[in-house]
């Protein structure tokens, strides 16, 4: 499959190398005010090439609007849009012809797909791809904060390094201020000394992400099938090198008491309904209950080193595989605006599900 969504869908296509990666958003209501610029700027976020932390290949990755938008707005109609590539090096991965990286896509593709794939930059299931996811959530977003609902991720930790306080303790709008995206400056620092220390090594690391949905209001998600946790974590699942998702109290809450894991609920001077605490991480039952959502997302190392490793070839037989090309050292800096996409198109498809089931 390569869409996303129920109502609000992504249809995404192209590969690492090929001519484009582009898409089709489909569901996105009339009427919606469209930013070009906003656009652009969640895609420079992602783009390649942006720090010394991140991978050297120099895309612009510029979004071209092919339909769906006039004078401004959206038409109600499919928003069709493509973003051209240009700095792709194929003769770089000629020694990946016949064999197959370990932990990448290779093997299980070339099983897929009875031998048939493309191995320049992992063809489809490069990361490449997730420039279509973030203007998919761009796009979103801006109906999103029309509402008042804004979305925020973050880098809290990679490897050992963590963020030593909650999000509540942070100034979310200071994510952007350093190369890692991470709006601890102290942390900051010291996450970005340990990827060019492991860039320098020829190694990789990885780490987790942390995202924070405010603004949403209660009752968005469905009790059974589509709960809202549940459809936060297969978006995230689906983004490239994601190993795992927790939201609220997470695996820690399974192994607290009842009475430390609660959230009391009281009446607020606005009339709400709200909780003293926030375990639940702002959706009960899979539903939202108006408080904050918040959540984690865990990113592998990336699977291709630098450096010579042993793996086999298309026939099983033993080989020695020394790896070119441009790899990111470690995912999350590039990876915190496909984490508020993805985030994005959720919330935007359980509001139009939910202003379907209360018509």
């Amino acid at each position: 499959m390569n869409t996303f969504g129920n109502i609000y869908r992504l249809t995404g296509f192209g590969e690492s190398h090929g001519a484009a990666i582009g898409g089709v958003v489909d569901g996105m209501p009339a009427g919606v005010t469209i930013d070009e610029a906003a656009v652009q700027r969640q895609l420079d976020r992602r783009r390649p090439g942006q720090s010394d932390i991140t991978t050297a290949r120099g895309e612009s990755d510029k979004v071209e609007l092919l339909s769906g938008v006039f004078e401004g707005k959206t038409l109600g109609t499919p928003i069709g849009f493509i973003i051209r590539n240009s700095d792709f090096r194929s003769a770089d991965y000629g020694n990946m012809r016949d064999v197959f990286r370990p932990s990448h896509a290779d093997y299980t593709y070339s099983t897929k797909y009875g031998g048939i794939r493309d191995y320049r930059g992992g063809g489809r299931s490069s990361a490449r791809e997730t420039a279509a996811r973030v203007v998919g959530g761009a796009l979103a977003r801006q109906a999103l904060e029309s509402m008042g609902i804004e979305i925020f991720a973050y880098t809290s930790r990679v490897g050992s390094v963590e963020v030593p306080v909650p999000y509540t303790e942070l100034d979310l709008r200071a994510i952007d201020d350093n190369i890692v995206r991470c709006p601890h400056a102290a942390t900051a620092e010291r996450m970005t000394r340990l990827i060019r220390e492991v860039k320098s090594a020829g190694d990789t690391i990885g780490g987790i992400i942390t995202g924070v949905i405010k603004g949403v209001p209660a009752g968005l998600g469905e009790p059974v099938a589509g709960k809202l946790h549940a459809m936060l974590g297969a978006a995230m699942l689906s983004i490239n090198a994601a190993k795992g998702f927790e939201y609220g109290m997470g695996f820690e809450g399974a192994c607290r008491l009842g009475s430390e894991a609660m959230d009391s609920f009281y009446r607020g001077k606005d009339g709400g309904i709200h909780t003293t605490t926030n375990h639940s991480g702002g959706i009960q039952g899979g539903i939202s209950n108006g408080e904050d959502i918040y959540f984690r997302v865990a990113f592998k190392p990336v699977a291709t080193l630098l450096r010579k490793i042993d793996t086999v070839d298309l026939d099983g037989e033993p080989v020695t595989l020394d790896a070119k090309g441009r790899h990111d050292p470690c995912v999350l800096p590039r990876a915190v605006p496909i984490v508020e996409a993805m985030a994005a198109m959720v919330v935007m498809d359980a509001m139009l599900m939910n202003r379907c089931a209360t018509v």
